[in-house]
């Protein structure tokens, strides 16, 4: 199975996993406006999931309307004394209303309420995908320190591992602990066959099998060669311009070496061998220190021919390292916005609608998918935050300046800003969609 794309069928399935995503996200991050403006005494006249005419509405005791609308393609909470889903302010709606009615309008409500009900949308975003990835993490655990096999995946050579073999050593050496086996494997000779000692069902056997890190496919990045190629998950590519590849290094080797230039590959595929031409592209890819560095890849992500067995993570760790995993998607994220600023790499390296709809549905399995999620759900709350009119990070700016002035920008004014984000918006969704049909 190469991603749930391919096990449901075409862009249709595409387009409606990721409005389920989408939707999903969206109602978290509407949602923490909505709770927390309640509970800072702001009334909220509309919560609604999509844009345009309403699909489907209900009004709870409160008089707030929840609706499904038709554009499924973003939501808004609309408190009361907002002009629009903007929530920009509407003056007229609020005149003669007694200051306690006011006080329940969110141009009305003290300074600490609307910022603590426009900061709560970006926040459940991230406490969101916080709590998914550690799900994720107590659900599947973490790989135990001994490295013993678990799942095995069919190869075009025969291999020697049976599903509980714990390994001892490879070709004479001993097999360290599962936090070294990275660069333990990349130092083993690349050969197609290796010797294996291993402890199965507590006695030492020798056994060969092929490199643990094949030229497997584990993932096929959208807009890449290896996607326009046709390679799949599961592929093994087996030769480069006819050279034999026995490990996934080599064929690293051979992808830098060419520059971009074709190469023609062998790919096994369920049993079959198959032909095909691909030329890597240049990419720009983010570094662990910070900034980006030029490669050429093909786009394709490889992996162990064999799994190696888990147990339960604990709580505590399994929260700290979603913690620092939703950390490490914004600082990357905002080092790609600055990056694209500045110049120092291309605007390609943007998504729109198409690219984050084509991500989501290339997951390979349901854990995966909700993976995603919550890595957009990360990418939206941060990108919520940017300091522009519309987004709830303008209206942060708005209300900092007026915690240092002593009082609120003009209406005019806020309006016209407000035009202005909006131009901003709809210029960066071009730009992504322009990346998502233009850019290769």
């Amino acid at each position: 199975m190469s991603s749930l794309l391919s096990l449901f069928g075409g862009g249709l399935f595409t387009v409606v996993v990721f409005i389920i995503a989408l939707s999903i996200i969206v109602a978290i991050h509407e949602y923490g406006h909505y709770i927390v403006g309640r509970w800072s005494g702001i009334k909220a006249d509309v919560f609604s999931i999509g844009f345009g005419k309403p699909l489907y509405q209900r009004t709870d005791k409160r008089g707030t309307v929840w609706q499904l609308a038709a554009i499924p393609l973003g939501g808004y909470v609309k408190f009361a004394g907002d002009a629009n889903a903007a929530s920009a302010p509407d003056s007229a709606s609020t005149e003669g209303l007694t200051d306690e009615e006011r006080r329940h309008t969110m141009h009305g409500a003290p300074l600490w309420a609307r910022t603590l009900t426009v900061l709560a949308g970006p926040m459940f975003n991230f406490i969101s995908a916080a709590i998914i990835f550690v799900f994720l993490m107590m659900f599947y655990g973490q790989v135990q320190d001994r490295l013993i096999v678990d799942n095995i995946t069919d190869l075009p050579s025969e291999i020697g591992l049976v599903a509980g073999d714990e390994l001892l050593t490879i070709e004479g050496l001993d097999v360290p602990d599962v936090s070294g086996v990275g660069s333990f494997f990349q130092d083993l000779p690349r050969k197609d066959t290796l010797e294996y000692t291993v402890l199965r069902d507590g006695v030492e056997q020798t056994v060969t099998a092929p490199h643990p890190f094949p030229v497997l496919v584990n993932t096929v990045q959208i807009k890449s060669a290896a996607k326009r190629a046709g390679i799949e998950a599961g592929d093994v590519i087996m030769t480069a311009d006819g050279v034999s590849l026995p490990t996934f290094y080599d064929l690293q080797d051979v992808v830098k070496a060419k520059e971009g230039a074709d190469i023609a590959l062998e790919v096994w595929r369920d049993g079959e061998v198959l032909q095909m031409t691909l030329a890597a592209l240049s990419r720009d890819i983010p570094l662990p220190e910070g900034g980006f560095e030029k490669r050429w890849l093909i786009g394709i992500e490889g992996t162990y021919f064999f799994s190696p067995a888990t147990e339960t993570m604990p709580l505590g760790k399994a929260i700290v390292s979603s913690i620092e995993q939703v950390w490490t998607i914004i600082v990357m994220s905002l080092s790609g916005i600055v990056h694209m600023i500045t110049g120092a790499i291309s605007t390609c390296n943007m998504s729109g609608a198409i690219g984050m709809a084509q991500f989501v549905g290339s997951a390979p399995t349901i854990a995966d998918y909700v993976g995603k999620i919550a890595f957009i759900s990360v990418a939206i709350g941060l990108l919520n935050l940017l300091p522009i009119p519309v987004l709830d990070g303008g209206h942060l700016v708005f209300y900092a300046y007026e915690a240092v002035r002593g009082k609120p920008l003009p209406d005019k004014a806020v309006n016209v800003m407000m035009m202005v984000g909006m131009a901003l918006i709809l210029s960066m969704m071009v730009l992504g969609l322009g990346s998502d049909l233009f850019c290769k």
